[in-house]
């Protein structure tokens, strides 16, 4: 019962933190939320800071989960529109309901990271099926540093969902294209 607690905790925190900012994230907040009698929250994690910690390392495992299903669940793109497509469909995802609450509280976190390095280590990007999907396709298709530039054109979706959540909107389909276009042209430079 005691992970099943921890987790429930947790996740509420995540919803805490997308809805009031780290300011708002509170042990009272994480008890109301949870709907768990005042004090729960402290009893699991006795500082702000092990608050803080569990939900980053709970955030992590539900990305990587979402991640991996979605490299694993969809074949591989065969073409450049199939990629876009499906980083568009990313993109959407983490722009609406249960996906935007944890971006919100994902990037949250980032910032806060600056001052916990330890934060920062548990947020490192990590390896995934989706992420092995638009490497293999890179380097299918020619790419040189298939890794480099899987991470360039991750990092740039990353910060279009960002600038989408602060400004409203989604996402056009035409802006992942000419990202995808970006990574599989080869650079003039040599």
């Amino acid at each position: 019962m005691t992970g099943d607690r921890r987790t429930v905790l947790a996740d509420a925190a995540i919803g805490v933190l997308a809805e009031t900012g780290m300011r708002g994230l509170t042990h009272r907040a994480v008890d109301r939320a949870a709907d768990m009698p005042p004090g729960t929250t402290s009893a699991y994690f006795r500082t702000r800071h092990a608050l803080l910690t569990a939900l980053v390392r709970r955030l992590v495992e539900r990305d990587q989960a979402e991640l991996q299903t979605a490299g694993e669940g969809v074949p591989a793109p065969r073409n450049a529109d199939e990629l876009t497509d499906s980083i568009a469909v990313f993109a959407e995802r983490r722009l609406a309901g249960e996906g935007r609450q944890r971006s919100l509280a994902r990037y949250a976190c980032a910032v806060e990271s600056v001052h916990h390095p330890e934060l920062r280590e548990i947020l490192v990007p990590r390896e995934n099926a989706a992420r092995d999907s638009v490497r293999d396709f890179l380097s299918t298709h020619g790419v040189t540093d298939a890794e480099g530039r899987t991470l360039t054109l991750l990092a740039c979706v990353d910060g279009l969902v960002f600038d989408r959540l602060v400004s409203g909107g989604g996402v056009p389909r035409e802006e992942i294209q000419g990202l995808v276009a970006a990574a599989l042209r080869e650079s003039d430079e040599g």
